[in-house]
């Protein structure tokens, strides 16, 4: 037992010694290669070894033979483990120097790429979440570029459609000025309805600024949508009778729903708007509402004609306004459709979808036969 304590002893020793170089080497390389601190790791254990085992064997008082075999056996083991120690830090430093310059494509046209050569688990952890990082700013981007587009489509309609009211304005002015206006009354009711379309446009951009900046308050309430679509219909009524189009509510079931009664009629206008406008004359406008699993589905039907089916995902996009469902048919010279406003500046369905949203639902548009059908879903209430 004796002879086991003196040999702990001196193996102690020996190793310690070794230890204390390597520590004071692992804090010199800590900012240095990964492959040198591998290496100095690998080399401290080696000196560990053979100190220990050195000091051990003299401390037995071997034959010169036996000391001999003893450091040879050593130094072919430390030789291994120093060669392996350093492939294994060139494996290493090859992985992260790949992983470096494969990170430089994050957020790039192109996409990450993944580095080539085989890594190690952890270092293979962290190419795929840089992958995944990678995709989500692509993705980010996307959507960036998306709304700039569609802010410089919103700007540029809205340019197009303030200079237009605003022109009529000024020559009906100067001619109410002049005193050159043979009916003035009618005038006056133009410029009437010309502020008309204007303050609707000054609305519109008001509850879409709130809506994109999440300042949307809702106020919601239990609200039966057979009521929200009478109300909707009611009002949508003297449009509809100028305009030529006929309005008919299908098969609208009195189910609840938890809303802000005000925001969700302002949605059924908008729609109902947009369908009169799109219609032409002895068209039909239907609204219906059926109750699907724990949602109210409403839909509203035109007769525009349809939408190609490429513009069918921008329909709900600020400021696009295509050349069908969202731009209304030319008026015949002298019909009573020649009298309806269009207005807008493809603002009307950005809001639709922002308060349906707002609303935890969803909003879709897809074509019909002759038309197409605009769906709104809404959270059924709870019984």
């Amino acid at each position: 037992m004796k002879d086991l304590s003196l040999i702990a002893l001196f193996a102690a020793l020996g190793a310690g010694g070794a230890g204390l170089l390597g520590w004071a080497a692992v804090r010199l390389l800590r900012r240095r290669s990964l492959a040198l601190s591998l290496f100095c790791v690998a080399a401290v254990t080696v000196l560990a070894v053979t100190s220990g085992t050195f000091a051990v064997a003299q401390a037995m008082f071997l034959s010169r033979h036996d000391l001999g075999v003893v450091i040879t056996v050593l130094g072919m083991a430390a030789v291994v483990s120093l060669a392996t120690a350093a492939l294994l830090g060139r494996q290493v430093v090859a992985g992260s120097r790949a992983l470096t310059a494969a990170a430089r494509t994050v957020g790039s046209d192109t996409g990450f790429a993944a580095p080539e050569p085989p890594l190690g688990l952890e270092l293979a952890q962290l190419s795929a979440e840089l992958a995944a990082t990678s995709a989500r700013l692509a993705e980010s981007r996307a959507r960036a570029q998306a709304l700039d587009s569609s802010r410089r489509e919103l700007i540029a309609w809205i340019s197009h459609d303030l200079r237009t009211p605003l022109a009529g304005l000024r020559a009906m002015a100067e001619a109410l000025e002049d005193g050159v206006a043979e009916r003035p009354q009618d005038y006056l009711q133009r410029m009437r309805t010309e502020v008309e379309r204007l303050t609707g446009m000054v609305d519109d951009l008001f509850e879409l600024s709130r809506i994109q900046a999440g300042a949307l308050s809702l106020s919601l309430s239990r609200a039966s949508v057979y009521d929200l679509v009478d109300d909707a219909l009611a009002a949508a009524h003297p449009l509809a009778r100028q305009s030529g189009v006929r309005l008919e509510g299908r098969q609208v079931a009195a189910e609840p729903v938890e809303v802000d009664t005000g925001e969700i009629t302002r949605v059924l206008g908008n729609l109902l708007v947009n369908a009169i406008r799109s219609t032409p004359e002895d068209g039909v406008v239907a609204v219906s509402a059926r109750r699907d699993a724990d949602q109210v589905v409403l839909s509203v039907t035109d007769g525009c004609g349809g939408i190609p089916e490429p513009d069918l995902p921008r329909v709900f996009e600020t400021g696009w306004r295509g050349s069908t469902a969202r731009t209304p048919r030319p008026a015949v010279p002298g019909s009573s459709r020649e009298r309806v406003e269009s207005g807008g500046a493809g603002l009307g369905l950005a809001i639709v979808r922002g308060i349906v949203e707002a609303h935890a639902g969803r909003a879709r548009v897809y074509n019909v036969a002759g038309g197409c059908c605009f769906e709104i879903a809404l959270p059924a209430a709870r019984s």
